[in-house]
């Protein structure tokens, strides 16, 4: 059974913005936890579920270039009209190939895996072959960032075609460019050039073919810098879009960060200095605290088990002040992580909550053996599990060691006699990774299965 815990998770009203930088923009729903001051432009909650879709907005935050000051709007959740009216309907063999799921990388069921969506537009019928070739190659780009290199083998990644009447994007290369698309990606959202957009109601569509989306990609087929981040709950079950350029180098650090937001449920690092000093209550995301490396460590808050170490993103482990939009007030993890500037690695406090939510999604054990029959004696069980997982095979409870670590057995090489009697093969697993210090989470990095064997 996949392993649902997103509603917990939520109930920590974790901030629903995504970072940005260069120019890229990243947009969410701006839910902060009772912040003293209020966010300078913003206009409250985005999204209502009883609004009209297109009426309903989605707060965006963005920067206008590279050492910018940050500003705040919203837009619609759907395209702008003059973008959704189709120059001609796909014809019957477009229509056929509309839609269309292929598995990219599969690595188990959708039960025990994170399950990761790529759909593309501005692609023909003609064109679906390089929209497989570019999702591989973001994934690639993603998934080499840690801890996503760690655990490539928790998640299967799905591509959907969406077939597009023209290629390219609108707003490329000029604000007046209009595309026909299925997604209705645009440049210049809110007259902002690097501001690329969606029609979220038509990405869900698109998202449900899936057999299942936890995560969801939308790569809109052009070379020039933007992207976006949109950080919400779908009826499909997925929290929270990213959207990139296909074919521009950089774009993948737009999806690394907005899934600190969607799966670490981390919030953002850096700082508007209009924002003056935080006083509202303290923050429920784990990289943001009021209080000092001092008093983390003597009330054994939040990041205090990783203070003083060496962090991947350069220094150590402290309490530096600045993040979650306020300069004064609001401390964070490190100096200068991939939730304050893209391209940055993610600190070790950060990678915990990655993982943590890998593991909401994934199980560090998985098996395309069913449990829920008998298997005979000479059939083959196969498992998964990460790189750093430790795997051990019992034969009716007792550990048989000439055995563990092995991904293939069957119950006969086991030692399962043929007596005639019903006997039981378990395998058990345990995430013995370094990147996790909080013993609640290490309880979710062990999971075991049992099959029983015919005589």
């Amino acid at each position: 059974m996949r392993r649902r815990i997103r509603s917990r998770i939520r109930s920590r009203n974790p901030l629903r913005t995504a970072a940005v930088a260069g120019g890229i923009a990243l947009a969410a729903a701006a839910a902060m936890s009772a912040p003293a001051t209020a966010s300078p432009g913003s206009t409250g909650s985005s999204a209502t579920a009883d609004a009209a879709p297109s009426q309903r907005t989605v707060d965006v935050e963005y920067f206008t270039g590279p050492g910018g000051h940050p500003h705040h709007t919203e837009v619609p959740a759907a395209a702008p009209e003059r973008l959704t009216r189709a120059a001609r309907s796909l014809s019957a063999e477009e229509a056929a190939a509309d839609g269309q799921v292929t598995s990219l990388i599969g690595n188990g069921t959708t039960a025990d895996k994170l399950d990761v969506v790529f759909i593309g537009d501005g692609y023909t019928a003609g064109q679906q072959a390089d929209f497989q070739a570019d999702a591989r190659s973001k994934w690639d780009q993603m998934s080499a960032v840690e801890p996503y290199a760690s655990y490539k083998d928790l998640f299967n990644v799905w591509t959907v075609d969406a077939v597009s009447n023209q290629s390219g994007v609108s707003g490329d290369p000029s604000r007046d460019v209009v595309k026909d698309t299925a997604l209705g990606s645009y440049f210049w959202c809110d007259n902002t050039e690097r501001l690329l957009c969606v029609d979220t109601a038509k990405v869900e569509s698109y998202a449900a073919k899936a057999p299942e989306a936890d995560l969801v990609v939308v790569l809109s087929n052009s070379t020039k810098y933007g992207g976006a981040g949109y950080t919400l709950t779908s009826q499909v079950g997925y929290d929270g879009i990213a959207t990139a350029s296909s074919d521009h180098p950089d774009s993948d650090q737009i999806a690394v960060h907005e899934t600190g937001h969607s799966l670490g449920k981390l919030a953002d690092e850096y700082f508007y200095p209009e924002y003056g000093t935080y006083t509202g209550a303290e923050p429920g995301e784990s990289n943001a605290t009021k209080l000092t490396a001092a008093q983390l460590t003597a009330q054994q808050k939040k990041w205090y088990r990783w203070i003083g170490q060496t962090s991947p993103d350069g220094g150590t482990v402290g309490a530096y002040e600045g993040g979650r939009y306020y300069p004064k007030g609001i401390n964070r993890p490190t100096e200068n992580s991939i939730m304050r500037t893209l391209g940055r690695e993610y600190s070790l406090p950060g990678r915990e909550a990655m993982i943590a939510g890998f593991y909401s999604h994934a199980s560090v054990l998985s098996s395309r053996t069913a449990t829920a029959t008998a298997v005979k004696r000479s059939a083959g069980i196969e498992v998964s599990v990460p790189k750093s997982a430790s795997l051990k095979w019992y034969v009716d409870g007792t550990e048989v060691t000439a055995a563990n670590g092995k991904a293939s057995v069957t119950p006969a090489d086991l030692g399962v006699p043929s007596d005639g009697a019903s006997h039981t093969v378990t395998a058990k697993a345990t995430d013995g990774t370094g990147a996790v210090k909080d013993p609640e989470l290490r309880k979710r990095l062990s999971d075991s299965r049992t099959w029983k064997v015919t005589g």
